[in-house]
């Protein structure tokens, strides 16, 4: 495995630590502060928002620049942004590196992608992908005990601390590792000379009803997924009858399946993508639909809680490549990709939030997440359909097949 891998993963594991562990921490930071949860929690909905907007923001900012580069200089961003927290000596400031740590967070993932695949042969595009994503993945299954058990010994601050340590450990690896070469060249698997660089050129991927149908299937996707995890402590406790304690391990299954979907599925993507594309949603869709049918069984709760998480994420690293693939390498398109997927995120918690105000109880979420994604399985066949004849392969199978041209 290149070691450019591992320090994009370092650097993953970092970012993905930032947006969860602050949900172990809130009572602590809302004591310190002297401010209500409901105040506290704005930097968990301020750092998301953030994300969106610097997914898009940043990576046309720095279209022009060299790849590694910028991934450079976001991981400077995202060590500054934690440090503010670590040192932040009121709420506003807290806040403000909330900020400035997510606006790294889109255009990292996004760039970073189109990175980690310039790094492997293009027959293994989707598992570098995973493999950047998987420290991620793990952060999810850390995160919020991480920030629990640092803030309960050492402080909330020990543990934006320990980020910030982290991020420094990221720099170090991106800059010793990751050859700036590799990462400008393009991969063998687009049919362009070169990803476009200017954003006037950048934009023009957003041509091709392929991405925009990628993007619309990866917002689904996710939406229909987080609608459900939104809510899934209300499911745990208020029907399955698991106390409020065991929602914190209950959750780590979740992370667990997370781990081990985004591996599986940036393999089975590299075999066949657009297939592995149509069977996680669908999986999700059968999932989410059985959970709601089930949650009063504890068992049966604890096994759909980890296959959700399997089905939910295994999607991920095939959508990537696919809408950069069709997008011919714009870095625009992959940030994009990050914002569809937090769009997604907001519109189904929303969504799920809607079915429990109208009465319908705590599993309707579940459901309401199943309807969700069964519209991304639609609009996923829709595009592997129309992509059919655009040219089929050179050197994976079926939906791993390479555009020759961009519909």
């Amino acid at each position: 495995m290149p070691r450019g891998l591992v320090a994009l993963a370092v650097g993953g594991f970092g970012i993905g630590l930032t947006e969860f562990l602050i949900a172990g921490l809130l009572p602590q930071v809302a004591s310190s502060f002297a401010v209500s949860e409901a105040v506290a929690g704005r930097l968990i909905s301020g750092y998301a928002l953030s994300v969106a907007v610097g997914a898009i923001a940043l990576t046309a900012a720095t279209a022009r620049l060299p790849r590694k580069q910028v991934l450079v200089g976001l991981v400077v961003l995202f060590v500054v942004g934690n440090l503010l927290s670590a040192i932040a000596p009121d709420y506003e400031v807290m806040m403000l590196g909330r900020i400035v740590a997510a606006l790294c967070h889109g255009s990292f993932f996004g760039i970073g992608s189109l990175v980690a695949r310039s790094l492997v042969a293009p027959e293994r595009k989707s598992r570098a992908v995973a493999v950047m994503f998987a420290g991620l993945t793990v952060a999810n299954v850390l995160g919020v005990p991480f920030g629990a058990l640092v803030g309960e010994r050492w402080g909330w601050r020990a543990a934006f601390w320990a980020v910030t340590a982290i991020g420094l450990l990221a720099l170090a690896g991106i800059v010793a590792f990751v050859p700036g070469r590799a990462a400008e060249a393009p991969p063998t698997s687009w049919s362009q000379p070169a990803p476009p660089t200017g954003l006037r050129a950048q934009a023009g991927a957003f041509r091709s009803a392929q991405v925009w149908l990628t993007l619309l299937a990866t917002a689904l996707s996710y939406g229909g997924m987080f609608g459900a995890f939104s809510y899934l402590a209300y499911t745990f406790t208020e029907v399955g009858g698991f106390s409020s304690t065991d929602v914190a391990w209950l959750l780590m299954v979740y992370g667990v399946g997370l781990v081990v979907g985004n591996l599986v599925g940036g393999r089975a993507a590299d075999h066949d993508r657009d297939r592995a594309l149509l069977l996680a949603p669908a999986g999700l869709t059968v999932t989410l639909a059985v959970f709601g049918l089930l949650a009063a069984n504890a068992a049966a709760s604890v096994v759909l809680v980890f296959l959700m998480g399997v089905f939910g994420f295994a999607g991920v690293p095939g959508m990537i490549t696919r809408v950069t693939d069709y997008a011919q390498g714009a870095a625009l398109a992959a940030g994009a990709n990050v914002s569809a997927s937090n769009l997604g995120n907001a519109l189904g918690a929303w969504a799920g939030g809607l079915a429990i105000t109208a009465g319908l109880g705590y599993t309707a979420p579940l459901y309401v997440g199943a309807g969700i994604v069964l519209v991304s399985v639609a609009v996923m066949a829709v595009a592997a359909h129309l992509a059919r004849p655009a040219g089929r392969v050179r050197g994976s199978r079926g939906g791993g097949a390479v555009p020759t041209s961009s519909r």
